[in-house]
């Protein structure tokens, strides 16, 4: 091989609740590689009953990079994830490893594969700046901010989409020029050929498994880890970081708004509901390898056939 360029980085995506950990564990036991995690709510410290989070026993014998880099206040980009993820692929490489990226978080791998548009960096201004708006303001009010300044990137996102409307705002804070404006032309990431594995259990098990493990976690003191972050004056429930599955609704079950079965109800739901946005997204993958089960064995073979097409064995 002439660079690292020439060096293939394995996709190992799914839905969640799938068992991707499991299989990349079973994987990494087969080959020499790097876990590097593409996720967005593991990136949070303090959070690790709620978004299913290996236990610290798995992560020290199985590092996960990407794992436990931010407290819930802080913001995290795909611009940023970018720039670590290809940090550690590099890091793979230079230890004779092979990089395998593990999760669920569509946008992250999307920047990785197809790059991201020219948007400027976040400042320590302009990130303090736009978080206190949220804080004050709520993410509703700021969209309609957005819609005056922007209305086709308003019409894109969600009203309670608060990291995107946030970040939008911020690219016109920060240029003058609209986020829409400023997404025409794209910055590539990673020039490696790219192995897909794609972890997909039929629908009916996977909604039993996410009623199934929720109630488990509520039972290993969910509610508990909740009320910590509750008591942190610095959070509120317009961070991205609490607006992630379970903690938005525990969040609203804490401020008396629901009731705790309602959290229950409200939390399985939200949960299936983005495994349902996962799933739509992995079906327009294209040249994946999809399995419905947990199997190393398949997926090694697929990684070899695939490197030797690509003539990198």
């Amino acid at each position: 091989m002439n660079s690292i360029t020439d060096k293939p980085v394995i996709f190992l995506m799914g839905p969640t609740a799938s068992g991707k950990t499991d299989l990349a564990i079973d994987i990494s036991n087969l080959i020499s590689a790097r876990l590097i995690s593409v996720d967005s709510a593991l990136i949070y410290k303090g959070m690790d009953i709620g978004t299913a989070k290996p236990n610290p026993n798995i992560l020290h014998k199985y590092p996960h990079y990407l794992v436990d880099i931010l407290n819930p206040d802080e913001s995290y980009s795909a611009y940023e994830f970018t720039n670590d993820a290809k940090y550690h692929i590099e890091q793979s490489f230079n230890k004779k490893q092979t990089p395998l990226l593990v999760g669920g978080t569509s946008f992250y791998f999307n920047a990785l594969e197809h790059g991201l548009s020219q948007l400027p960096e976040s400042t320590k201004d302009s990130r303090e700046t736009f978080n206190l708006l949220l804080q004050q303001k709520g993410s509703v009010a700021l969209h309609n901010q957005l819609y005056d300044i922007d209305a086709i990137a308003a019409k894109r996102i969600h009203k309670n989409d608060s990291q995107r409307i946030t970040r939008a705002l911020e690219v016109h804070y920060l240029t003058g020029k609209t986020i829409t404006e400023l997404q025409g032309s794209k910055i590539t990431t990673i020039n490696n050929p790219i192995i897909k594995i794609i972890l997909m259990p039929d629908r009916d098990l996977l909604h039993e498994r996410i009623e199934h493990r929720f109630l488990k976690m509520i039972d290993d003191g969910f509610l508990e880890e909740v009320e910590n972050l509750y008591k942190n004056p610095k959070l509120h429930e317009n961070l991205a970081s609490i607006r992630c599955v379970g903690y938005r609704q525990a969040w609203q079950y804490l401020n008396g708004q629901i009731d705790r079965n309602s959290m229950i109800e409200k939390a399985i739901i939200a949960t299936r509901q983005l495994c349902k946005r996962q799933c739509t997204w992995l079906k327009s993958e294209n040249d994946a390898l999809i399995i419905k089960e947990i199997d190393p064995h398949i997926s090694i073979d697929y990684i070899k056939e695939k490197t030797n097409k690509l003539g990198l064995s």
